[in-house]
């Protein structure tokens, strides 16, 4: 039994509380799914959930539903609840909040009322992106790895055109960022804007969105970009508000009318919408304290949220528990947490402005030439940093303590060091200066007064033992107050010493001096020791008996602990009175630790991407960036998949040229190698405009201001939306958004629809591009006539992987060799995949069978339609790569002998039964047998449907 379980709280109510409870629970308003109720019960000694809320927690955090007590009834009538205790509850509130995005409720109620059913209010809301109320419950024992970004947007057509009015905030840094851009029929640059910013959560205003299409789109971006969406009233878009707002909320002395960002009204209303939602006035530690930014979409490189997919940009749970599949786990090496945000935040907005990316790669090839200095400023100065940031903040909400100011002091001392061994940094000194030394060097300044104070006013002697306290000689008072418990103390260990005497018991081994929560100082013996107290009450007063022992006291001790008791309460008092004024002095320098937190975070990312490219199986290299240009690559590699395990990477080299090999079409079969070569390209561009290092041996890239893809679009039925639509609304994005500086990455367009609807698409689509974008594209594709662009377009390139095909046996074997070389692949390979996934021997013949045949009706049919036209696609080819599987497809034979619709119903039942086997688990490890035993399972799972369908009952026939 977990010991969650076992350990988990009871809850007790007697009749009348319970039923109170269940008319009250019955009564709350309807909550929408996503949001979880959570009760505190016992001023938060333990927490219960009630109704679909336990259902779930049972279903996901205990794994059974015995945990499950029904209150006022039976199974069937009563309202199901569970307990959760309080370690399991914040454990649980971190999985919903910044895993799952759910929102939760933390409902409370005032224990000296008697805990009434009406008595229960709200008393703490969350949401992905409002953590303010719970951050002391999630982040108690770690620090914010993902800023929680939360914005407003709002839509307006002024002269034909969409607006879009958007603000965001991180409560965390304390910023308010403003935007105002005009939109497109598909609202991509709100999704590129969604994207750079990792917004976790978005408030929109409330509307009927069957009649107002716009915003359907936009909800339909929104949740593309898995944003948790928030509707608030129009009313709360006042443009008006927001100028008494900002002004109190904004540092400076300077009026938000004054400032450039005000005449942005659509942004400005929906600022204010987003100052009322994250109730930000509520709390005057905020006032002044906040500062205010632009933010400008040309700054950084756009990247839809299928470019972020593709690139595996950021860890998702399709890539599992490997941190290294995703470029953020490979580059994250930063050793404090405010680095790793920045890490995330550098990767969603690449640099479109070259000297600063330049700049970058300087700093990080100034950590790859020295490797020592790396290792010094990583393991020595920054493993031991806290996250700066949420420590002012707690100092600006009064919620600091001794102990936080500790943590600044310890990062403090060390800051002459790290200055020094920065000094020694010799490849680029002036850039050293600039983002290091000279910033590093006002901090020290600055806070030389605070290392004094701390130093003067704290006992830094009994940080070791977790004592955090003000030095007794930094004040009279407290040092009377000291000497007077000490010696109560001496006094207690001579009656100790007296009482070990008369009784004849060891002293501390058999007679203990223990202070008892209750008591106070007492005595403490075995309960079969204790026969000697016993019948002398006058000298000796038994206090308890427990399980460890006997507690007593006598007349003198019980004076003494008294004693002790009143100056240590004395003590603290006094002690409290001084902390009030350290912490209020130390409050002052919240500007300093921002200013520090930003510079060492900075110099973490960079000693980050330095370390990536040094431990990298083959080193990385500094790439060569021009504005304007090509893009040439050698010996190029996937950075993610050359550091897994039995991987042995085969670099490719790249070379995109304008007007000569701008587009390339990229042919093989399946499982070869094209979406990695593809994605590849995308991954290191993005780290270059990053300013890393990338995976070649050399590298020259020119700017590109997005990386837009179209890889793998999924099923997206509960919203309703099939694969080819979402594969059509990407492809339309990516028309509508790509400029000539663009970098377009397609893979296996048009595999959703009809062999000739599709390759129709994947021509017209390349024709645009060509014609009207005239970017750089990659476009991996099983259409082999595709490759028949380059006889209209010469900028066309046609890339094949190679394979290698003998005879083993007399049966065809083919040997993937990861190798990209120009020419075409004239030839699909889809069931000798099939053959590699451990298909049954009579379905690879069948396959084989019925291929023949269709190719013979679709060369005779190309004869007599086509008359021999070489562009026309050829059903055979277009069909064997389309089913990828083998899949029996349509023969003339079968269109003779079957209606079209049972036909097409057969087909399809026969390509899921063949799609669910691929996904056997370990498939290539069974053994035939096993594979047998599998076949078997499936085919009693689709029996009757097979039974029903008499062309399915024709090719089992055969089989």
């Amino acid at each position: 039994m977990s010991s969650d379980i076992k350990d988990r709280p009871t809850l007790d109510l007697d009749n009348r509380a319970e039923l109170g409870f269940c008319g009250f629970f019955r009564a709350l308003e309807k909550k929408s799914n996503s949001t979880i109720r959570i009760f505190e019960r016992s001023s938060g000694d333990y927490y219960s959930v009630h109704g679909d809320d336990a259902l779930y927690i049972a279903r996901t955090v205990y794994k059974t539903s015995t945990v499950l007590k029904y209150l006022g009834g039976d199974i069937n009538t009563g309202i199901p609840s569970c307990t959760m205790s309080r370690l399991v509850t914040e454990s649980f509130l971190r999985e919903a909040l910044l895993v799952h995005q759910m929102r939760v409720e933390i409902w409370v109620t005032d224990t000296r009322k008697g805990g009434n059913a009406a008595d229960w209010r709200l008393g703490r809301r969350a949401s992905p992106g409002n953590l303010q109320e719970l951050e002391e419950i999630l982040f108690a024992n770690t620090d914010l790895a993902v800023a929680p970004i939360v914005a407003a947007i709002q839509l307006t057509l002024q002269k034909g055109q969409k607006v879009i009015g958007a603000a965001f905030a991180d409560t965390t840094e304390r910023y308010i960022g403003v935007s105002e851009f005009v939109d497109n029929d598909l609202f991509s640059n709100l999704e590129s804007l969604v994207i750079q910013l990792g917004i976790k959560e978005c408030l929109v205003p409330i509307s009927d969105l069957n009649k107002e299409y716009d915003l359907q789109k936009i909800h339909a971006v929104l949740k593309r970009c898995n944003v948790v969406i928030s509707e608030i009233r129009r009313a709360d878009f006042q443009t008006k508000n927001a100028e008494q707002d900002l002004n109190r909320l904004l540092d400076g002395e300077m009026s938000i009318v004054s400032r450039p960002e005000f005449e942005m009204t659509h942004a400005m209303g929906s600022a204010a919408g987003l100052i009322k939602y994250l109730s930000l006035l509520a709390d005057d530690s905020n006032f002044g304290h906040y500062t205010l930014r632009k933010h400008d979409l040309a700054q950084y490189m756009r990247l839809d949220a299928s470019a972020v997919r593709a690139l595996n940009l950021m860890p998702s749970s399709q890539l599992g528990g490997n941190k290294s599949m995703s470029l953020f786990g490979l580059l994250d090496k930063c050793k404090t947490t405010q680095g790793s945000r920045l890490l995330s935040q550098w990767l969603k907005q690449p640099l479109m402005n070259l000297d600063q990316i330049r700049e970058r790669q300087s700093l990080v090839g100034q950590f790859v030439d020295d490797t020592e200095l790396l290792q010094t400023l990583h393991n020595d100065y920054l493993r031991s940093v806290p996250d700066l940031n949420r420590i002012a903040k707690k100092f600006q909400k009064n919620k600091a303590q001794l102990q936080d100011i500790v943590r600044v002091y310890q990062v403090v001392i060390k800051l002459p060091d790290l200055q020094e061994s920065l000094q020694g940094a010799t490849e680029c000194p002036d850039l050293i200066n600039k983002h290091y030394l000279t910033p590093l060097a006002d901090c020290i300044g600055n806070l030389t007064k605070l290392q004094e104070l701390v130093e003067t006013m704290i006992d830094l002697t009994k940080v070791d033992y977790h004592q955090y306290q003000i030095k007794a000689d930094f004040d009279p008072t407290l040092g009377e107050l000291e000497v007077q418990m000490n010696e109560a103390y001496r006094q207690m260990m001579r009656e100790q010493a007296r009482v070990s005497d008369d009784l004849q018991m060891e002293l501390d081994k058999r007679l203990k001096l223990e202070k008892n929560p209750i008591y106070g100082y007492c005595f403490r013996l075995t309960r079969i020791d204790a026969v000697c107290i016993r019948n002398q009450t006058s000298r000796y007063i038994e206090l308890a008996v427990q399980r460890n022992g006997v507690h007593f006291t006598t007349p003198t001790l019980k004076q003494l602990s008294t004693d002790h008791s009143d100056a240590a309460q004395e003590y603290q008092r006094v002690q409290s009175t001084l902390v009030k004024e350290v912490m209020g002095i130390v409050n002052s320098y919240c500007p300093v630790f921002e200013q520090l937190n930003d510079l060492l975070a900075h110099l973490d990312v960079i000693l980050s991407l330095a370390h990536t490219a040094v431990q990298a199986p083959i080193p990385y290299i500094r790439p060569d960036m021009t504005d304007i240009g090509d893009l040439r690559l050698t010996a190029a590699r996937h950075p993610c998949l050359e550091v897994q395990d039995d991987v042995s990477f085969i670099p490719n080299d790249v070379t995109l040229i304008h007007n000569q090999m701008e587009f390339q079409v990229i042919t093989g079969p399946n499982m070869s190698g094209k979406s990695t070569y593809i994605r590849q390209i995308g991954v290191i561009v993005l780290m270059a405009q990053v300013g890393s290092f990338v995976p070649c041996q050399e590298a020259q890239i020119c700017l590109f201001d997005s990386v837009l893809a179209r890889v793998g679009a999924g099923d997206n039925q509960l919203k309703g939306i099939s694969t080819f639509m979402a594969e059509m609304l990407e492809t339309s994005s990516i028309l509508k958004t790509a400029t000539e500086r663009s970098l377009i990455i397609i893979d296996e367009l048009g595999r959703g629809t009809s062999t000739h609807d599709g390759f129709g698409l994947a021509w017209a689509i390349s024709e645009y591009i060509l014609k009207n974008i005239r970017c750089f594209c990659l476009f991996a594709t099983h259409f082999h006539e595709l490759t028949a662009l380059t006889d209209e377009f010469p900028q066309v390139g046609n890339l094949h992987v190679m394979a290698h095909v003998g005879e083993v046996d007399g049966r065809r074997e083919i040997t993937l060799l990861y190798k990209v070389k120009p020419g075409i692949c004239d030839q699909s390979f889809g069931i000798h995949v099939a053959e590699l996934a451990n298909f049954p021997d009579s379905v690879v013949k069948l396959a084989r069978r019925k291929a023949e045949e269709l190719e013979d009706f679709a060369v005779a049919a190309t004869d007599d339609t086509n008359h021999g036209n070489p562009k026309q696609p050829a059903s055979r080819k277009a069909d064997e790569v389309k089913s990828g599987s083998g899949a029996p497809p349509v023969t003339g034979m079968a269109a003779a002998q079957f209606g079209p619709e049972e036909e097409q119903a057969g087909r399809a039942m026969v390509e899921q039964f063949m799609a669910e086997f691929s996904q056997t688990p370990n498939l290539k490890q069974l053994t035939p047998s096993e594979v047998r035993a599998a076949v078997k399972i499936l085919r009693d799972k689709y029996h009757s449907d097979f039974q029903g369908n008499a062309y399915v009952q024709d090719i089992l026939q055969a089989l």
